[in-house]
């Protein structure tokens, strides 16, 4: 690694460039200037009239929407497949967690490595994968079995599969 790239990146600030940092939601996604992307996937049709390669940029969208639509329509479950999958690998880690109440939304949860402070009114955890995914963690998940209450009520709705 670059010897002076540790102090330029602290003094930009971790909000910057950390996930765990930033104030805004990512949502789980790699974030990039649309325009490198659309450029990358249209190499040869930039080469077209204007007219034409805005017609396949069009095409493009319209096919992406199409297969989402259609991945969605095909979907069996309250969220998409890959939130589900995440959810399922959450409660299998949650299983072998313990918790200790600290009032009634406030939980210590104890993994036995990275152990977890919960608010479930606050919809937060101190391991942040909470707020970072709006997904419950492992530690999140425990906490609402313990509670009884539906998981789905935890996580955002843009994982929602339905329209």
């Amino acid at each position: 690694m670059e010897p002076r790239l540790g102090p330029y990146l602290q003094d930009v600030g971790y909000e910057r460039w950390s996930r765990a940092h930033s104030g805004g939601h990512l949502y789980n996604i790699m974030t990039t200037n649309i325009s490198e992307c659309i450029n990358a996937i249209l190499v040869k049709e930039r080469e077209l009239p204007i007219t034409a390669l805005a017609k396949e940029m069009r095409s493009l969208v319209q096919r992406w929407h199409y297969e989402r639509h259609t991945e969605v329509d095909k979907c069996k479950t309250k969220l998409m497949p890959s939130a589900e999958a995440l959810l399922a690998e959450q409660y299998q880690l949650s299983l072998r967690m313990r918790l200790d109440p600290a009032c009634e939304t406030v939980y210590t949860v104890f993994d036995g490595d990275k152990n977890g402070v919960v608010d479930l009114q606050a919809r937060t955890c101190s391991c942040r994968q909470f707020q970072l995914d709006q997904l419950p963690c492992a530690h999140a998940m425990i906490t609402i079995r313990h509670m009884r209450g539906d998981v789905y009520d935890f996580c955002s709705d843009y994982y929602l599969s339905e329209c």
